[in-house]
């Protein structure tokens, strides 16, 4: 009984290791986020990427912190996500397409009233 439970910490001493692999996290400038809308498509847009374990976009300070495993993915590869899905990251404008699909309250100017 006493080996099996050593042997079964043992796995679990190996497998605690070898997934807690490198861990980064950024701060994106997302200057284009303009509601809670956009808050969502970012945040479940970045989910998708294999390798992002978490995102979190501040309306206020429009930006997205990011954490991610540098084996899996990069700031490259998160900006241009991000574009894709319609906003501005970092340098990297908005995609065109992506823009124009938003919804009227995700384009600037779209919460001011007129």
């Amino acid at each position: 009984m006493k080996n099996l439970v050593l042997i079964f910490n043992i796995l679990i001493f190996f497998i605690f290791f070898s997934c807690n692999g490198k861990v980064e996290n950024i701060v994106v400038n997302t200057p284009t986020i303009q509601c809670g809308m956009c808050q969502k498509t970012i945040e479940i847009g970045l989910g998708k990427i294999s390798g992002i374990s978490g995102s979190k976009v501040d309306l206020e300070t429009k930006t997205t912190a990011v954490t991610f495993n540098p084996e899996k993915t990069n700031l490259v590869t998160i900006e241009k996500t991000i574009s894709e899905l319609g906003y501005q990251a970092n340098e990297i404008k908005a995609d065109d397409k992506a823009y124009k699909d938003l919804p009227a309250c995700c384009k600037i100017g779209g919460m001011d009233k007129k």
